[in-house]
């Protein structure tokens, strides 16, 4: 029986299943679809995803797939230079999330069960049962990484504040009969016309449509190739003709994240968290960075070894997140209306985002370079995470009793690194305190007590 159940096969729940495997812990992935997507998706891997993914040996894989290298990020289309940011790998990767989920569940120990869309979750003090596929799965902990439209949220009737759509686009993957030469030969930063098209592999191309039609749309009325076509004309002329129509789908600015991301034995992760306008590339990112942070803390409560409280650190530090991309997504939008007054906001903000110390600013939040909790002292870029999900303590002797948590490296900058690449102490006295925050007692005292509801 698996210790933990992952709902959805994403590159969240994906990372969130190698987080736990990495630290020894049985793992069972859910998946509805019964064949991994060939829908592109997201398309943006952010600088601190990109560390994540380095750290832990994924990297190499998806670098084979790489469109491009991107040494900037965007602000609803207005570029922000990533050049100068404190990271090996100031870029985002232009990849398609695809292949970032492949590379992921290329290294489960356990393969991902298809075709087992969840319809019923009951739990009770000692675990979970989930219904998927018509089979009932029984552990201890389920984490719901089921997407935007989260059927574990839906079951659990978890409450879900924000605000409902108001603005529409289309996101679509296509094949062309006919293209102009100079359009979408490169991959580039999006721009802010009706039409936007970027190349994709296999000759395919991705294009996001947004203008007065699709605000007329209904959100469930089908994406036509005509539609697509009238956008593509208005931004790139009449020699740009669609050829097929592979994928497409209507998304709205609905902003909304949960109010907890732990109900029980049950947490949240990804978009089944948090849902968003797809602007600014940090969907994937976001999702990454949730599985990273959630992984390492629920292998401990799993082992038992978590000290009191660990788990929910988890909403702790990753609610505040999501809640400022959000905020960030929702301005963004805002910016890229097709308004006369949001282009007289946009040359305001373009020149503000000039200024180096405002540019800086949005660079280390839309990259993940700068994001950091209460209680840590920053990333540990020149520390790599240990192979096993331990924690790491780098230039200090390791007190009695703890060898069995915490990895010892020899260095000159004495450090304790948690798991996720957060530095927990750095030198001076506290070492024992942060070894009993984070890691527990030395003696291997679990936290026992009830899950909150």
């Amino acid at each position: 029986m698996p210790e933990v159940l992952i709902a959805g096969a994403g590159p969240t729940g994906l990372m969130t299943a190698f987080e736990l495997e990495r630290a020894g812990i049985d793992v069972l992935v859910l998946e509805r679809d019964a064949s991994p997507t060939t829908q592109s998706k997201a398309l943006a891997v952010q600088p601190r995803s990109v560390e994540v993914l380095a750290e832990r040996g994924l990297l190499a894989p998806i670098e084979e797939h790489v469109a491009a290298r991107l040494d900037a990020g965007h602000f609803s289309g207005i570029p922000i230079d990533y050049r100068d940011l404190p990271t090996p790998y100031p870029y985002q990767l232009g990849v398609e999330q695809t292949h970032v989920a492949a590379a992921i569940e290329a290294r489960l120990r356990t393969p991902v069960l298809r075709g087992a869309g969840v319809t019923a979750v009951t739990q009770d003090e000692d675990g979970v049962t989930v219904t998927a596929g018509g089979t009932e799965h029984r552990a201890g902990w389920l984490v719901a990484a089921d997407g935007g439209h989260s059927t574990v949220r839906a079951l659990l009737d978890a409450a879900f504040p924000g605000t409902s759509a108001r603005a529409y686009l289309v996101v679509a993957d296509l094949t062309l009969a006919a293209k102009p030469h100079g359009v979408a030969d490169v991959w580039e930063l999006p721009s802010v016309t009706s039409g936007f098209l970027l190349p994709l592999s296999g000759g395919r191309y991705r294009a996001v449509v947004v203008g007065e039609e699709q605000q007329r749309r209904g959100r469930d009325e089908p994406v036509t190739v005509a539609e697509v076509q009238r956008a593509l004309t208005e931004a790139h002329g009449p020699g740009l003709e669609v050829g097929e129509l592979l994928w497409a789908s209507r998304f709205g600015d609905a902003s909304r994240q949960l109010e907890q991301y732990r109900h029980g034995r049950v947490l949240f992760a990804g978009d089944a968290a948090h849902i968003h306008l797809p602007v600014g590339g940090q969907g994937l990112n976001i999702g990454l960075q949730d599985a990273v942070n959630l992984g390492w803390k629920l292998a401990a409560q799993v082992r038992g070894t978590a000290p009191a409280g660990l788990l929910d650190t988890y909403h702790d530090e990753r609610h505040p997140v999501a809640a400022r991309v959000l905020t960030s997504t929702r301005a963004q939008g805002v910016l890229g209306a097709p308004i006369p007054e949001a282009q007289v906001v946009r040359e305001i903000v373009t020149g503000l985002l000039a200024v180096p110390e405002a540019r800086r600013a949005v660079a280390l939040e839309i990259s993940g370079i700068g994001t950091t909790y209460a209680g840590v002292l920053g990333w540990a870029t020149d520390v790599p995470v240990a192979a096993d999900g331990r924690g790491v303590l780098v230039g200090a002797p390791l007190p009695d009793g703890w060898s069995e948590r915490i990895e010892v490296r020899a260095g000159s900058e004495p450090r304790l690194v948690r798991p996720d690449g957060y530095v927990a102490w750095a030198g001076g006295p506290g070492l024992d305190q942060a070894l009993r925050r984070w890691f527990g007692t030395h003696d291997g005292a679990a936290d026992r007590t009830t899950p909150s509801p």
